[in-house]
């Protein structure tokens, strides 16, 4: 009898142990390299909401009214250099409250050195002080001042983004069939 090509859960929560320890060893070793502790003390967190492609279920896509955009969130902390700490999919209408209280525990564990974590305005009161109170993680709030016009990323705020950016530029677009000219 032919064997299935499809994983079982064993292999697929193998697979997924592999690949995070691969990754986990490439960014101590991009730190080392620039001179940095192979753990990070810091961090910065933040969302994007994407549109999900037609063949993504509705119980996985929500509308985030924030954006106006009905799919996926992704929620990602980031070191200072702009390496992946931590990620989390949801459906775009799951709150950066709930998603962070999920997700900075997931960071905060396996990195113990991680101290500080940056967020935006976004994310709550109630959450700064629940970090600091369940996980020992100081979570800093940036905010916009008043004075600032057009499309400013505050302090800090920007290593997130570009995170979110290189990401956006390097996948492949849902919509087409074949890869755009510049990458054949």
């Amino acid at each position: 009898m032919p064997q299935s090509s499809e994983p079982t859960a064993g292999q697929s929560k193998r697979d997924h142990v592999l690949v995070k320890e691969f990754h986990d060893r490439l960014r101590a070793r991009v730190r080392e390299r620039l001179g940095r502790d192979a753990e990070p003390s810091a961090g910065v967190i933040d969302s994007q909401s994407a549109k999900a492609d037609a063949v993504v279920g509705v119980d996985s896509r929500g509308f985030d009214g924030g954006t106006l955009v009905n799919g996926r969130k992704r929620h990602a902390v980031v070191d200072t250099l702009g390496l992946l700490l931590g990620v989390m999919v949801t459906a775009a209408d799951t709150g950066d409250r709930a998603a962070a209280h999920v997700l900075l525990r997931q960071v905060a564990d396996p990195h113990h050195r991680l101290g500080r974590v940056w967020a935006d305005g976004g994310y709550p009161r109630s959450l700064v002080e629940h970090s600091l109170a369940t996980i020992a993680l100081v979570l800093a709030i940036v905010k916009r001042s008043d004075d600032m016009r057009g499309l400013v990323v505050p302090a800090r705020r920007w290593i997130v983004e570009r995170f979110f950016a290189h990401l956006m530029h390097t996948r492949h677009p849902a919509s087409s069939a074949a890869p755009p000219a510049s990458r054949r």
